[in-house]
């Protein structure tokens, strides 16, 4: 019952209610630092007060919480060193991370925490040493393997083609070769070492990629844009059509050009996902993200039903006339790329004027530049335009979180040996076998003092309020005092706070 009122109070509005209760329910626990203490029972979700407070963003309960594990070593001046418990925030021997947990919240205030004491201190030792040069040296071993697979697929195998034409159209003079004579010559056994790699690079990627879905879930993994979701749905199909392509070679069966396609596109856009790295080009890709899944994808559903009929209106109309004159309307699918490209304004009007054209041609072509080009397109560009003023106020804590989001991935996926624990361990003060992280806490002598003129004009406010308004009950039922009750009144709010509070700062100085 205790540790149910403690996740009760950590989602009360009023913070400061809140703590007391929260403090006089713990002076009631015995077993504070035991195993048993209410601190460190979960709730249904596994997560204690001290997570919940950092999943809800609620910065006043977590700052509290921090204030309760913090130990002063020494102060000397304005300088204090203090050794901040770091238990429940390090994701270094946790299973479900605290850091992790904030990141994957889709409350905004939540992402706050990440800037407050111990916690920005902590994500900025772990991505200094560790986080950025790790996440550097596997950018460019990566941009290197997508080298290596672009070049084994331009080198790929293949030999003239032998057979006749079956129609004036047809102008392929290649064709792919079967496994038994693709890997013949030297050259052939270089690009079969980098194929090698290109597979071998693929089922790697699997296998990292796998255990993160089951663990975190894949609604979660995939729809998190600072989790990385959308490149991540990327990367996995990049190595599916790796796979595919693989398949297809072996059995020499004709159209692998198709996967390969694929995986050269979706690899090469994957390297967007290194520039989380740098902060001159991670708040760009997060408002990349931001218009291709939000504004893109709504608008390729109109874009979808726009050139769907009017590239059957095309069709339709030339469809009875010479495709050797308008060739690109001489069947179904090319009329829909044609319809396309004319919506993008890639091409203009495909009409040869030499020849009579029909009538409705010109009707059609009239309304959908009209509907395509000066709607929709301006339509795109209005929505595009307010998703960038909405991001843009955000997108630097949108990147931060990414930071942290990465740190917590390279952590997990690397070797303890490549990745010690950071902070320093309690026994070297005496405090147990948790670990600490040691902050040098410097404090401005001048900022103390303007606290204190803030706190003596909102004393002297308090002081006059409480005044006035005794006053007024007392000569309340006062007939004959009511002239002079309102002249002193007057008088004292004539002086303003402002006037009270300068006052205070000459006597001061």
């Amino acid at each position: 019952i205790g540790n149910t009122v403690l996740h009760i109070l950590v989602l009360q509005p009023n913070k400061t209610f809140a703590s007391r209760m929260y403090s006089l329910i713990l002076s009631y626990d015995r077993n504070r630092e035991g195993p048993g203490s209410l601190e460190l029972i979960p709730n249904n979700e596994g997560l204690t007060p001290f997570k919940l407070a950092g999943v809800e963003g609620n910065t006043v309960m977590f700052q509290y919480l921090m204030q309760k594990r913090k130990h002063n070593l020494w102060s000397f001046g304005p300088l204090t060193t203090v050794l901040y418990d770091l238990t429940e925030i390090d994701s270094w021997a946790e299973d479900q991370s605290f850091l992790e947990l904030i990141v994957s919240t889709k409350k905004r205030e939540a992402r706050q925490i990440l800037d407050l004491t111990p916690v920005k201190e902590l994500v900025n030792l772990k991505w200094n040493m560790y986080g950025r040069p790790y996440f550097c040296f596997l950018a460019l071993f990566y941009i290197l393997y997508m080298v290596c697979f672009t070049m084994c697929c331009v080198y790929r195998p293949l030999k003239p083609r032998t057979g006749n034409r079956t129609s004036g159209r047809d102008n392929t003079i290649y064709v792919q070769k079967v496994l038994q004579e693709s890997y013949m010559t030297y050259e052939d056994e270089l690009r079969l070492v980098g194929e090698l790699i290109t597979v071998i690079g693929a089922v790697v990627i699997l296998i990292l990629e796998i255990p993160d879905i089951l663990r975190v879930g894949a609604a979660k993994y995939f729809g998190q844009t600072i989790l990385g979701g959308p490149f991540h749905i990327i990367v996995i199909t990049y190595a599916c059509m790796i796979l595919v392509t693989m398949v297809m070679r072996l059995t020499s069966t004709t159209g692998e050009v198709v996967p390969m396609s694929f995986a050269l596109v979706l690899g090469w856009c994957n390297v967007m996902y290194f520039a989380r790295g740098f902060q001159m080009l991670g708040p760009f890709t997060i408002m990349i993200q931001k218009m291709i899944f939000g504004d893109l994808l709504r608008f390729c559903w109109l874009m979808a039903v726009v050139i769907l009929g009017f590239a059957s209106a095309f069709y339709i109309i030339f469809q009875t006339e010479n495709p050797e004159n308008l060739g690109q309307f001489y069947n179904y699918p090319m009329s829909l790329f044609t319809t396309f490209e004319l919506f993008l304004t890639i091409i203009d009007g495909p009409a040869n004027y030499d020849v009579d054209l029909p009538f409705m041609y010109s009707v059609v072509y009239f309304a959908f530049a009209i509907i395509a080009t000066l709607l929709m397109l301006n339509l795109l560009i209005a929505m595009m335009g307010d998703t960038h003023w909405r991001v843009a106020h955000e997108r630097d804590e949108l990147w931060r979180a990414q930071v942290v989001a990465t740190t917590v991935m390279l952590e997990r996926k690397l070797p303890r040996c490549l990745w010690p624990r950071s902070g320093i361990c309690g026994r070297e003060y005496g405090l147990g076998d948790r670990w600490y992280l040691r902050v040098q806490d410097r404090v401005d002598p001048s900022k103390h003092k303007i606290m204190r003129y803030t706190e003596a004009f909102k004393a002297q406010d308090r002081d006059d309020n409480d005044k006035v308004t005794e006053k007024l009950e007392i000569n309340r039922n006062i007939l004959y005092q009511k002239e002079s009750s309102a002249l002193s009144l007057s008088r004292s709010t004539s002086r303003t706070s402002s006037h009270r509070g300068w006052e205070i700062l000459r006597r001061n100085t």
